[in-house]
């Protein structure tokens, strides 16, 4: 398979879902989208986005699986795509001009690429496994060894998980006077490509789901970031609960606070 010729067909896939949403950007009214639940929304440009995506990625490998957040969630032991139309709804649904289009291409657990595009300013991750990461087409270095000390770190609130939520803010308040800070952007995806990029040099939240981390976790691999479930242990985007994820150093660190704060079963 030419995967070169792949990536720049979902390229220009992601940017035609990006257009269709820009067009309703600040155009909806305040409120709309409807809770799947509680504290967790979709609009129909959520569901006409996997639309468009998913006709198109089905038309470059017909033979693929689906998996996306909206629709159909099918998985076969071949070709899957992984596919977030719209990470990040809340923020689109008040007009906070920070959310992603997130596309992974798997062979049975094996990303083979991936795309992450942030409509709002076309700022655009891709990747091909083994052949590096780019950012707006410029390569992402190896990141370098930091301590936690240095780091500024990304999260997510655990909406989904409210058992968890005692171990959650516990486990902030430790990562916040131990880093350079914590910021909650709203789209996992593309906290996780910011880490990889060095924008960030931390993340950890609980309950993603596979179509939030399936396209970013490739661009750590790339990129020389470690990451895993807070316990330690190998991270499973079908199974895992917990990740965490940073550069050389400042990664130790912070899973090793997650681990204490949530337990081994995490």
């Amino acid at each position: 398979m030419d995967l070169h010729g792949v990536l720049e067909k979902v390229k220009s896939l992601s940017r035609k879902a990006g257009e269709y949403q820009l067009a309703h950007f600040r155009f909806l009214d305040h409120g709309s989208g409807d809770a799947k639940t509680e504290m967790e929304y979709v609009s129909h440009v959520d569901v006409e986005s996997e639309h468009i995506l998913r006709d198109g990625l089905l038309q470059i490998i017909p033979e693929a699986d689906f998996f996306g957040e909206e629709t159909l969630q099918n998985r076969g032991e071949g070709y899957t795509w992984v596919v977030d139309p719209l990470d990040g709804t809340t923020n689109f649904l008040s007009g906070l001009d920070h959310w992603s289009i997130s596309v992974a291409l798997l062979h049975g657990d094996e990303i083979l690429l991936s795309v992450i595009m942030k409509p709002c300013n076309d700022e655009t991750f891709c990747a091909i496994r083994n052949l590096g990461a780019y950012h707006n087409n410029q390569r992402m270095k190896p990141v370098p060894r930091l301590p936690l000390s240095q780091a500024l770190i990304g999260t997510g609130f655990p909406y989904r998980s409210p058992d968890t939520s005692e171990a959650f803010f516990s486990c902030a308040r430790e990562v916040l006077y131990a880093s350079r800070g914590i910021r909650r952007t709203g789209s996992a995806a593309l906290d996780l490509c910011y880490v990889a990029a060095g924008f960030l040099q931390g993340f950890f939240e609980v309950d993603l789901m596979p179509y939030d981390a399936a396209g970013a976790l490739l661009f750590l691999r790339e990129t020389g970031c470690g990451f895993s479930e807070f316990c330690g242990k190998p991270y499973s985007l079908f199974s895992s609960r917990s990740l965490v994820a940073g550069f050389p150093g400042s990664y130790q660190e912070l899973q090793e606070i997650c681990r204490r704060h949530y337990g081994e079963g995490f």
